[in-house]
């Protein structure tokens, strides 16, 4: 057999890379990770952290503008963002090192530095040096993708990336993209004071009563929405301007691109391995995370999957398990899908688990769907905050719960258990029957399921 430096080589060094090298050591294999930049990938460095802890800061200051308790009077005073960034950069600075350097000094695998790119089929070379592995991992995660649009290339234009790096808070701002990324940073700076407007149609992957109860809220706290098309940009004196396909023309002090995310695959030079790349340029895989290459796999982002850190974990796990067996008729672990949840963090937030009653059907299933307003949740009433609803979709024959959607204040924390509830396949009437904690959001979970049993009002406590 020929001998190898390495049993594994990851390309990367975000959540699917960290969790491949960490599976490939639990197995006592030597593992080594190649990062060309900042270690710890897009979720430490510039996605879930940085934005989240920043919406948690901006949505504290909109919450003591909009106290629902006028007995008991907040206030906010002036933005200070510098000091935001500061303490969003010491988070990360924290994060990157107990979460990334010190668990790989934990568990024993090297992280080296450099430019990854192969040479052949079988060769990896690092700056240029040649690297031995049995097999391979790409993770390179995926960047903010740019839509083909008028002038854009000739003009400066904020992404998310850029645009937490700002600064200073402009006194206006055009997000174009209604998704969650659109929303989240949209909201972001209209709750640290920008006057914001979003241009795209708003969750569209969304249950439609529960998108338009968050495009509301969004027009509520200020935000313009406009629910259409941008087909072209330009930079004007003090600004940017963006023309819709209606021929709406709308100003800004600056623009941020928010339409996607495109693999993260230049200078690994694929076509040298043989690794086939789809359309859109993600890398193409099987189930077991298999490329076109049976000694490289591919995991997180990078292979166009659900954009989300722990689906990017799940699939370097899968992908280390089989790229380290001894035959391919091994390889048999894989991503099951089912019940998988899903939060945009915006105010109120979005949450889903499992599937849309759209999905349902387009799935074959004859579902039946309720929905629960929140002014029929105690919790949401005590809260002064009504605004939000949770929609149920159940399988018509079995009763069994096939998705739950809510938007309202927290609601993503009720999605672990409705991930556990579709995943062990309980029905309706299993969540009427077990016991929910009185005055909190997970409450209507159990709420909603009862409308499938009885479609009238419970008493507040029953």
């Amino acid at each position: 057999m020929a001998e190898y430096e390495f049993d594994l080589a990851v390309v990367g060094s975000g959540g699917a890379a960290m969790a491949a090298a960490i599976t490939a050591r639990q197995s006592g294999k030597t593992v080594v990770l190649i990062e060309r930049a900042v270690l710890g990938g897009t979720c430490v460095n510039v996605g879930c952290v940085p934005s989240k802890t920043l919406l948690a800061a901006a949505g504290n200051r909109h919450a003591a503008l909009n106290n629902p308790f006028p007995g008991a009077p907040t206030s906010a005073g002036t933005i200070d963002l510098q000091s935001l960034l500061t303490q969003k950069d010491a988070l990360i600075e924290h994060l990157r090192g107990a979460k990334y350097a010190d668990v790989a000094a934990s568990y024993g695998f090297e992280i080296r530095a450099g430019e990854a790119s192969f040479l052949d089929n079988e060769t990896l070379a690092v700056d240029g040096v040649p690297l031995s592995a049995r097999s391979f991992i790409v993770a390179t995660g995926a960047g903010p993708a740019l839509p083909e649009m008028t002038g854009l290339d000739e003009m400066e234009y904020l992404t998310s990336t850029s645009a937490m790096e700002q600064t200073s808070l402009p006194e206006s701002l055009i997000v174009i993209g209604g998704g969650y990324v659109g929303l989240e940073q949209a909201q972001l700076f209209a709750h640290l004071g920008s006057t914001v407007t979003i241009i795209g149609r708003i969750a569209p992957a969304a249950e439609p009563e529960l998108a338009s109860i968050l495009r509301t809220a969004l027009i509520d706290a200020g935000i313009i929405v406009v629910e259409e098309h941008a087909v072209s940009v330009s930079a004007v004196s003090g600004g940017v301007t963006v023309s819709t396909g209606s021929r709406v023309v709308l100003h800004a002090e600056k623009l941020l691109i928010a339409t996607g995310r495109t693999a993260r695959t230049d200078g690994l030079n694929l076509d040298a391995a043989g690794v086939a790349i789809d359309e859109q340029g993600f890398i193409t895989v099987d189930d077991r995370q298999r490329t076109s290459n049976p000694r490289v796999f591919a995991a997180g982002d990078v292979t166009g999957g659900p954009q989300y850190v722990y689906v990017a974990a799940a699939s370097g796990k899968a992908a280390a398990h089989n790229a380290l067996q001894n035959s391919p008729a091994d390889a048999s672990a894989r991503l099951d899908y089912t019940g998988l949840p899903a939060v945009i963090f915006t105010r109120p937030q979005l949450a889903i688990a499992g599937l849309t009653e759209a999905e349902a059907v387009a799935g074959g299933y004859q579902c039946e769907c309720r929905v629960l307003g929140f002014e029929d949740l105690p919790r949401a009433l005590v809260n002064h905050d009504t605004n939000g609803a949770i929609k149920m979709v159940a399988d018509a024959h079995t009763g069994q719960i096939l998705g739950l959607s809510a938007v309202g204040d927290g609601v993503g924390e009720i999605m672990l258990a409705a991930t556990y509830a579709i995943r062990a396949g309980m029905t309706t009437r299993h969540i009427i029957d077990t016991w929910a904690p009185y005055l909190t959001m997970s409450e209507s979970f159990r709420l909603v399921a009862g409308l499938f049993h009885n479609e009238m009002p419970t008493s507040c406590c029953a």
